[in-house]
């Protein structure tokens, strides 16, 4: 049986993650003896003298007990001193497991964490949203069924980033869905509520790669205004319009279109796609286009008819 550190720092915001980390510390230290008479759990809300007056209990009929102190980013300046204190001087005799999705590295409670093993800072960071797709199909795994890519995507579409609420979904799509075959896209559609809230840069890709379906899908879960979406769009066009400029005189791209907006070339990787589905004229119409929208939406027009309009004749051309 591995050695437990006296201590852990189990953060970042991926929660199922960090779920995930404290039901095999918890099973570990049940593996010890009875974990019922040797678990304190705390909130961020406790003082730190409770929770260290709990790490220095002896356990009972085990060799070892578990205080697990979840939300410690969020507790009180004093509190986590006087975590940081304990740290130095841990009992021998208890796992002390602090949980939090947000602790900076520069952080005293980090670092005197960290000083206890390589293995005593738990990194739980969230996958890049790119990623998320393949982690769904691993998660979907767990609970017996398969699912494609395009449908690990569209989950993702819809539940959006949080791992528990993907695997709540997942659970829920298993039972449901009793066949081997692989779960589709259909299926997802037909089996999850939207419940997430679309990100604007989602919206504006989508527009930019001419998707008027999968725009209007995006529409309905935004947050943002349609003056300001219209903005967005508009600040896309203008970069596509400069991206053709630039290509045309034999610039270097994207170096020039990255030190003329300040932005890092990463966002600028599905530019040269996106330009070759528009022509000049067309990008200039839709700008001409959005200037009238504008117009009409500052002048008593209903802003979501005077964008939706502009966006899909944009879209499918005048």
């Amino acid at each position: 049986m591995a050695e437990l550190l006296p201590a852990y720092l189990i953060v970042g915001e991926d929660e199922l993650k960090r779920e995930r980390v404290l039901e095999r510390l918890q099973a570990n230290v049940a593996a010890r003896g009875d974990i019922d008479f040797n678990l304190d759990v705390f909130e961020s809300a406790a003082e730190g003298a409770d929770v260290i007056a709990a790490c220095n209990t002896l356990p009972f009929a085990s060799s070892v007990r578990l205080v697990l102190v979840r939300g410690v980013d969020a507790m009180k300046k004093q509190s986590v001193s006087a975590l940081v204190e304990y740290l130095g001087n841990p009992s021998p005799s208890t796992v002390l497991a602090l949980v939090g999705a947000k602790v900076p590295k520069s952080a005293a409670l980090y670092k005197a964490a960290s000083k206890l093993g390589k293995s005593a800072v738990i990194d739980c960071a969230p996958l890049k949203r790119h990623e998320l797709p393949s982690r769904v199909r691993d998660m979907a795994a767990t609970h017996g069924i398969a699912i494609s890519l395009a449908a690990a995507t569209r989950l993702v579409e819809l539940v959006g980033e949080n791992t528990v609420a993907l695997d709540a979904e997942l659970h829920k799509i298993a039972l449901a869905h009793p066949s081997k075959a692989p779960i589709g896209a259909s299926a997802i559609e037909a089996l999850v509520a939207h419940t997430s809230k679309t990100k604007y840069w989602d919206f504006v890709d989508a527009f930019a790669s001419r998707d008027l379906p999968r725009c209007l899908a995006l529409y309905a879960h935004l947050d943002d205004s349609p003056v300001i979406m219209l903005a967005r769009c508009v600040a896309r066009l203008r970069e596509l319009i400069m991206w053709r400029a630039l290509a045309a005189r034999g610039g270097s791209l994207p170096n020039d279109l990255v030190q003329r907006l300040g932005v890092p070339a990463w966002k600028l990787k599905n530019h040269a796609s996106w330009t070759r589905l528009w022509t000049a004229e067309e990008l200039k119409e839709a700008l001409i286009a959005a200037r009238d929208a504008d117009r009409a939406m500052k002048s008593g027009a209903d802003q979501d008819d005077a964008f939706l309009d502009w966006m899909e004749s944009s879209i499918v051309g005048s």
